[in-house]
This record gives structure tokens, C-alpha cells and sequence, in this order.
């Protein structure tokens, strides 16, 4: 394309996309480096996993609904609970999020790609190669593995059949490939958020969303290498001699648990920091409102990161831990605490005496907030030593963690899914089917996660397949709430494959938001602005200032609106 001739944002320029993008659909079934198209091929595969580990939680569910070990072998649900987790973390939340950082990022930031293409494009092959991996070990010998989704030794270094490839081995492998895909990941979401903003877009003129993404990412260049390093140790461990971790060969069990919770911990501020740059960017768009404290709400997810990196002994307060150690890292759990509560207040401002339209991504985002609010107190109540020590190992413990990465993670990802859904696939989704998916995902997921923090007070004891009948009534309404949620996964499909299908057409701005990315033609052309980049010359979230964005912003509202 010659500069004599008229600019037009649909034409490719690009020589590695399928011709005939955004509309071709091949361009999703093989190698491409449009950061759009992995950050879709990042969320089919991620949600497919969903449904995988979702099927593995109900038979769960479906055994501890009575006392007895009546469904399933004690044997296969340490199995089933061990890959439930591994499938919903590494397979599921982290590469939805990295699709979400690919989609987002650079259009709003007026990048036309990532930093290196090629490189992001390895790093979601990883994705489908790990998952492979960590299925094929339901059908090696010995089973999947069963030491759950932390695998500490000395139950991970066990090899009783004496098989090199072995259900163990192969989640080890899986979760060493998982941290090298994410490594790789966050190299380059961090270099274009450093390296590629738009003229005029300084940090404090970036949505919240990239300075949480930085963040989060921040978090995995510091951490993963640490949970990627002991993984490779285990591995040896386990298959050729060595003794890292295994005390009669001079190892010590414990330094796995410290290469674990030093990053474990922090990746749940991985998933969750994403999510938090979520929530603040709906906000402001359904409540017709400036984000209240922007520049405090963005330094505070670097306060995050910060203290993220100093809390991972609090999961080892029952593990010998001395108790200096105990005291410093209870303050530091508990420190984390203000970060994450400016955020929160800054969305309650935000929500103050603003014009609310509840729709179905505003429904899930002001669920996810409610859930978390509740995650957030009973985290406190566990970073005290004393109440963590007691509750330790009950399903007090399981069920806060699924409040955080259930209730608020996953509900912040389905709001972001309807939000950009429109921009993205240029077509609009069916707002009853939205709705009725949120309630009876709330609904569902209250009554599974709920009654597990009862539990837990009353002792019960979390890694089981069997269980005292005195515990029956809190198992009976979990297991109703994860039926339910598996009901509530059937109006979202619909919703999704149909809608892309055969949905109205999408406007390019159907929530009149403000963003870069809302001056881009729905669905955007394979490289965004192309060379026709907007120069930002406000902050966002400029709701009811009348103040525009980027200088001749009616030239690109108009271009945007082209069929």
C-alpha cells in the first residue's frame, strides 16, 4: 500500500495474517503471530479446560455428597483433585488472562502488536503441548498424579512402580513447560507495555488494566523462576537419583515448599491483579463516572506486587516454621491488605451516585467485587497465626481460596469476556442468556463455596474422599452449587457460539467507554492503528468531563464506524 493512495484501517499491511482477517476463520487453526488471534486461540483453549477441570470438580462433588467413599476410589480422587487444580490454574485462569493480555494491551496502548510476535506465538504453543502432557497421564501406569496440585515431597518422589514415565513425571514436565511458556509471556507483555505506548500516553495516561497487567507480570519475571527451578529439581528427584529434597540423601523437604509458596502465593496476585485492572475499567463505563483515585489505584497494584513477594511463609505456618518468622510474615499478609483496600474503596467511589446500568458484564463485575470483599476478610482471618494454625488443612481454607479464585477471578473473567466480546468478534451477545448465566453462576457458586468455610470451622478436613456425617449438611449444599454451576456453563456457550455465529452486528462503540481501543473498527484490523497511531492527550475514564481522548478524535470515531 503506497502512501498516494487512501488510508484505510481494514487493509492488511501485516504479511502474516490470513488473508481476508478479521473475517477468516482458518487464521485461528495454526501458527499466527496477530496478537488477537492468540489471545482468542489463548481463551478456546483455556476455556475448553475450564469444562475438563469443571467435569473432574462434579465427580468430585458427586463422591462427597454422601460420607462414605462410595463413587470413586480414595486412590482416583486424590487423582482427581490433584489434576482439578492443576487444570484450573495452569490451564485455565493463567491462559485466560494471557489471552485477555493479548487482546487488550495493545490496542490500548496503540501498539500494533506485541513486542515479539513470534516469541508470543511459542508461548501459547506451550499451552495446548503442557495440556497434552498433563492429560496423558490418566493413562500411564500408576495413574495420574495424586500428590496434589503443590506436589510436595516426600509423596511426589515416590515411584512405588518404578516407571520412568509416570503420571508424576509428566505433571512435573507439564508444570516446568507451563512456567516457560508464562516466563516468556511475560517478557513480552512487560516490553510492549514499556516500549510501545502511543504518542502522548505516559504511564499516568494508561488504562488500569496495563498498569495491572505490569504488574502482575512483574510478579512472574521475579517468582516463576523460583516454582520452574524447584519443578526441575522434583523431576530429578524423582526419576534420576538426585537428592534435592530427599532427606536421606542429605535433601530437605522443606526448601521445595519455599520454591513453591514463593511464587504460589504471589501467582494467585497474578491472576488477580488482571482482574482488579478489569473491574476498574467497567466500572467507570456502567456507572457513567471517572475511576475515582486513578493514579492511587495504579500505584497501588505495584504495592501489591511489592508485598506479594514477602507473605508465601504464611502457607507454612504449621510446617516447623519458627516463630519470628511467623510474626514477620503474618504482618506482611496482613500489610497487603491496604493496596488492596484502596482499590476497593476506589470502586466503591467510583459506583457512588453514579448512573448504574446493570448489564451482564456490570452484573458479574459487581458480583466478583462482593465475592471478593468476602475472600478478603476471611484472608485476614488466615493471615493471623493462630486462627491459621487451627483452620489450617479444613475446607475453611478451600473455600476462601475459591472465593478468590472462583468467585472473584473467574467472575471478573466472564465480565471482561461479555464486555470486549463485541469488540472483538464484531457481535453483539444475547442479554438474557447473560443474564440468566450470572445469577445462576452466583447462585451456584454460593452455595458450593459457602458451606466449605463452615465446614472448616467444624474440623473438617480438606484433601478426603470420606468424611464424618456430622459435615453431611455442608457437602450436600457444595455439591448442589457445583451441579449448578455445571448447568450454569450451558446458556454461556450458547450464548458465545451462537452469538459469534449469527449475532447482531456489533457497533464499534456499543458502550459509548472510552479507550483506544474503542476507536478501532469491531472486530480491529489485524495490526490496530496501523500508522495512523491517535496521540493521547488526556487521562482516561474521562466520563461526563467532555474532554476528548486523543487529538481529532472525531476522525477515528468516524473511520471506526466504516462498513
Amino acid at each position: 500500500m503506497t502512501g498516494s493512495l487512501p488510508f484505510d484501517p481494514r487493509v492488511l499491511r501485516a504479511p502474516h495474517p490470513v488473508p481476508g482477517a478479521p473475517d477468516n476463520w482458518k487464521r485461528f487453526f495454526g501458527f499466527n503471530t496477530d496478537a488477537k488471534v492468540i489471545g482468542i486461540q489463548y481463551m478456546v483453549v483455556s476455556l475448553f479446560f475450564l469444562l475438563v477441570g469443571g467435569l473432574l470438580a462434579m465427580i468430585m462433588r458427586g463422591e462427597l455428597i454422601t460420607p462414605p467413599s462410595d463413587l470413586v476410589d480414595p486412590t482416583v480422587y486424590n487423582g482427581l483433585y490433584t489434576m482439578h487444580g492443576t487444570v484450573m490454574l495452569f490451564l485455565f485462569l493463567f491462559p485466560i488472562l494471557n489471552g485477555f493480555n493479548n487482546l487488550l494491551i495493545p490496542p490500548m496502548i496503540g501498539a500494533p502488536d506485541m513486542a515479539f510476535p513470534r516469541l508470543n506465538a511459542a508461548a501459547f504453543w506451550l499451552v495446548p503441548v503442557f495440556g497434552v502432557l498433563l492429560m496423558a497421564s490418566f493413562f500411564v501406569p500408576g495413574g495420574p498424579s495424586s500428590s496434589g496440585w503443590w506436589a510436595y515431597p516426600p509423596v511426589s518422589t515416590q515411584n512405588p512402580l518404578g516407571h520412568l514415565i509416570n503420571g508424576q513425571f509428566l505433571w512435573i514436565l507439564a508444570v516446568a513447560i507451563s512456567g516457560v511458556s508464562s516466563i516468556m509471556g511475560a517478557i513480552n507483555f512487560t516490553t510492549t507495555i514499556l516500549r510501545m505506548r502511543a504518542p502522548g500516553m505516559t504511564f499516568f495516561r494508561m488504562p488500569i488494566f496495563c498498569w495491572t497487567a505490569a504488574a502482575a507480570q512483574t510478579i512472574q519475571l521475579i517468582g516463576l523462576p523460583s516454582l520452574t527451578g524447584g519443578a526441575i529439581m522434583l523431576l530429578f528427584d524423582l526419576s534420576f537419583g538426585t537428592s534435592f529434597f530427599k532427606p536421606e540423601g542429605g535433601g530437605d523437604p522443606m526448601l521445595y515448599q519455599h520454591f513453591f509458596w514463593f511464587y504460589s502465593h504471589p501467582a494467585v496476585y497474578v491472576m488477580v491483579l488482571p482482574v482488579f485492572g478489569i473491574f476498574s475499567e467497567l466500572l467507570p463505563v456502567y456507572a457513567r463516572k471517572p475511576l475515582f483515585g486513578y493514579k492511587v489505584v495504579a500505584l497501588a497494584s505495584f504495592g501489591i506486587t511489592f508485598l506479594g513477594l514477602i507473605v508465601w511463609v504464611h502457607h507454612m505456618f504449621y510446617s516447623g516454621t519458627p516463630q519470628w518468622m511467623r510474626n514477620l510474615f503474618m504482618v506482611t499478609t496482613m500489610l497487603i491488605a491496604v493496596p488492596t483496600g484502596i482499590k476497593v474503596f476506589a470502586w466503591l467511589g467510583t459506583l457512588w451516585r453514579g448512573k448504574l446500568r446493570l448489564t451482564t458484564p456490570m452484573l458479574f463485575c459487581l458480583g466478583g467485587i462482593v465475592n471478593f470483599i468476602f475472600a478478603g476478610i476471611t484472608g485476614v482471618m488466615l493471615a493471623t497465626v493462630p486462627i491459621d494454625i487451627h483452620v489450617g488443612n479444613t475446607y475453611f481454607v478451600v473455600g476462601h481460596f475459591h472465593y478468590v479464585i472462583f468467585c472473584t477471578i473467574t467472575f471478573g473473567v466472564f465480565a471482561a469476556i461479555y464486555h470486549w466480546f463485541p469488540k472483538f468478534t464484531g457481535r453483539m451477545f444475547y442479554e438474557p442468556l447473560g443474564q440468566l448465566h450470572f445469577w445462576l453462576t452466583f447462585i451456584g457458586s454460593a452455595l458450593n463455596f459457602l458451606p466449605m468455610h463452615w465446614a472448616g470451622l467444624m474440623g473438617m478436613p480438606r484433601r478426603v474422599a470420606s468424611y464424618d456425617p456430622e459435615f453431611a449438611l455442608s457437602n450436600v449444599l457444595a455439591s448442589l452449587g457445583a451441579f449448578l454451576l455445571g448447568v450454569a456453563v450451558i446458556p454461556f456457550l450458547l450464548n458465545m457460539v451462537s452469538s459469534w455465529a449469527r449475532g447482531p452486528r456489533a457497533p464499534a462503540n456499543p458502550w459509548n467507554a472510552i479507550g483506544l481501543e474503542w476507536l478501532l473498527p469491531s472486530p480491529p484490523p489485524a495490526e490496530n492503528f496501523e500508522h495512523d497511531v491517535p496521540t493521547v492527550i488526556a487521562a482516561p475514564y474521562g466520563y461526563g468531563l467532555g474532554e476528548p481522548l486523543v487529538a481529532d478524535q472525531e476522525r477515528f470515531i468516524a473511520r471506526s464506524e466504516e462498513v
